[in-house]
């Protein structure tokens, strides 16, 4: 008679501790993250409720009376919600489109080029920008477009051109955020896309070049296509805050300037503007609930149709 074989014994379910326990290196060096987070982001969601009341610091957060739903009539009544909230949404998804365009183009470009002193010099020059603060770039953008002494209006009155007073003309000052936006912040998303490239298996490249295909079409059909989970994640990250706008990038560029504030005034420089006029803290928190549940909504919906197309590129 043959001998039965012994049915490979069943792995032992470990309880909660017992894995707490097991993986308690890893968890040490995770507590501190954990801990700053919810410091800085889930403890003050209990300020939300000032959203909601008429703040004075006698009687305090909780203490305050209730004023319903006052502090969001207020910010709709004023005639400038509905163009904070497009010149931000707007002002994103460009800021999206050319950004990831153009992150991927260098990071392409340099994954392509053989000389190394050479790449890491573009690549150098290209992810400074990122380490420059906002009060420089802004000290940078106004040597440029200053009207009497300004780089750009001094070359143009060279060619015989008139000069322009970009700080009392909106609108031209999409183009020169979009720009400075892109210069800054290229650098840094390249970097990634970079790294994503050369986590491409390599005989994939190498069997299209003993097929015949050329380099651009080893970047169209290889390298680009195997970007799209990368491409995916990040958009789906920042779509999540696409309603929230980059106060140092508009504040430090445009500053407190009302000629330009119908081109350039986002949710983030209206609140700012309002805390300094105004000693209503009610209000300001309302505007940044309404901007949290409008970067929710659309973050949820964004995730629900990459999940309808493909639920390996969604977030959750």
């Amino acid at each position: 008679m043959k001998k039965r074989k012994k049915a490979a014994p069943r792995p032992k379910k470990t309880g909660f501790f017992q894995e707490v326990y097991k993986r308690r290196t890893l968890l040490l060096m995770l507590l501190p993250a954990v801990v700053l987070v919810f410091i800085f982001n889930y403890i003050p969601m209990a300020g939300t409720i000032l959203a909601f009341k008429k703040y004075n610091y006698q009687d305090g957060i909780f203490g305050s009376p209730w004023v319903g739903l006052k502090n969001f009539q207020f910010f709709f009544k004023s005639g400038k919600a509905a163009m904070v909230t497009r010149n931000t949404a707007l002002y994103n998804i460009a800021f999206i489109l050319t950004s990831t365009f153009l992150e991927i183009f260098f990071a392409i470009v340099l994954n392509e080029m053989l000389h190394k002193r050479i790449k890491k010099l573009i690549q150098s020059c290209i992810f400074l920008p990122y380490f420059i603060s906002w009060v420089v770039v802004g000290s940078i953008a106004y040597s440029l477009l200053n009207y009497e002494t300004g780089t750009l209006n001094s070359v143009l009155e060279g060619l015989g051109l008139d000069r322009i007073n970009f700080y009392s003309q909106g609108g031209y000052w999409p183009f020169i955020i979009i720009f400075f936006n892109a210069w800054k912040g290229v650098g840094y998303g390249m970097v990634v896309y970079l790294a994503a490239i050369v986590g491409i298996d390599d005989s994939l490249l190498e069997a299209a070049s003993i097929d015949g295909a050329n380099i651009f079409q080893r970047i169209r059909y290889i390298t680009i296509p195997s970007l799209t989970p990368t491409v995916i994640t990040l958009t789906l990250l920042a779509l999540g805050k696409i309603f929230r706008g980059n106060l140092d990038l508009f504040y430090q560029l445009v500053g407190q300037n009302g000629l330009l504030f119908n081109y350039t005034d986002v949710i983030d420089t209206y609140v700012f503007r309002m805390t300094l006029k105004s000693s209503d803290v009610g209000q300001t928190v309302a505007i940044g609930l309404y901007q949290s549940v409008l970067c929710f909504i659309t973050i949820i919906i964004a995730n629900w149709l990459v999940k309808r197309k493909d639920p390996d590129y969604s977030l959750f």
